[in-house]
């Protein structure tokens, strides 16, 4: 269904995915394991993507501003920038402040091209490359 991941287009393999909203993490698990990622898991709240980023292995986290529970994705934010993960946030709206931890934001709602073309663009950003087809309701941050 959606075309695989080469090895040397990302270096994002391995994903946690922070969606309080059931069926949209359940669609982005299935398009980003048909894409070729591993899903390290899909989880609703803050304190579990804070404990599964603390243990290491997660290149990349999907993550919603507004969480299950106490805490929102800024603080997952934070945590994934200092174990050196990127962070695409996904929501309805964007804080200013999300600007100084994450690489990126995709409006909501997303196609499932759209996500992939948001992880290919940071990637390609992190690799030193400019990103190509970016979708409209993609905002990146940072230089």
């Amino acid at each position: 269904m959606f075309r695989k991941f080469q090895q040397e287009e990302t270096r994002n393999r391995t994903i946690l995915i922070v969606e309080d909203d059931v069926l949209i993490a359940f669609d982005n698990e299935h398009v980003l394991r048909e894409a070729g990622f591993t899903v390290a898991a899909a989880v609703d709240n803050m304190t579990d993507a804070l404990h599964l980023i603390a243990r290491g292995g997660i290149d990349f986290v999907i993550s919603d501003i507004r969480l299950r529970g106490e805490g929102s994705g800024m603080e997952v934010a934070h945590a994934a920038r200092k174990a050196g993960a990127a962070l695409l946030f996904v929501s309805g709206d964007c804080p200013e402040e999300a600007r100084e931890v994450a690489a990126g934001f995709l409006a909501k709602p997303y196609r499932p091209h759209d996500l992939l073309a948001a992880i290919r663009a940071i990637a390609a950003r992190q690799a030193g490359r400019a990103p190509v087809s970016l979708p409209r309701t993609l905002t990146l941050f940072g230089d």
